[in-house]
């Protein structure tokens, strides 16, 4: 587990735009470990975490992207029935709150990638790296 920096992208809602992004990432090196998009009437919000979050903000202030930074969690996990529920009953009994998070996994793969966006993420992964006792 570890804290990375997530990057946020305010771009038009329109075909092409999510194409565009990632050919310009892959043009600069830049790898996606993980995004989401959000939809709006006229505007989407792509979130991802990448391999170099500074070469991935050059890129897009260069297009004249808006681009926010904010500090998550990556926190891999076992693809079994109850991994997420442990994680959010552990933050829930610290009174952390999940702010949003998103993830995937093949369904025959044994691990995940959970991106987790918590109230307060140093304290998360405190909380989360507590050996059960």
């Amino acid at each position: 587990m570890q804290l990375a920096t997530q990057l946020s992208l305010f771009l038009d809602n329109r075909p092409g735009v999510l194409g565009r992004v990632c050919e310009a990432l892959a043009e600069a090196g830049v790898n996606i470990h993980a995004f989401s998009t959000n939809d709006a009437v006229d505007h989407m919000v792509i979130r991802m975490v990448v391999n170099n979050t500074r070469k991935a903000v050059e890129v897009f202030e260069a297009r004249n992207a808006l681009v926010v930074e904010s500090e998550v969690l990556m926190v891999p996990g076992d693809n079994k029935p109850g991994s997420l529920a442990e994680i959010a009953r552990r933050l829930g009994d610290a009174k952390i709150n999940i702010d949003y998070a998103y993830c995937a996994t093949s369904p025959g793969a044994r691990n995940g990638l959970l991106i987790l966006r918590a109230s307060n993420c140093k304290k998360a992964m405190k909380v989360l790296n507590e050996v059960k006792g």
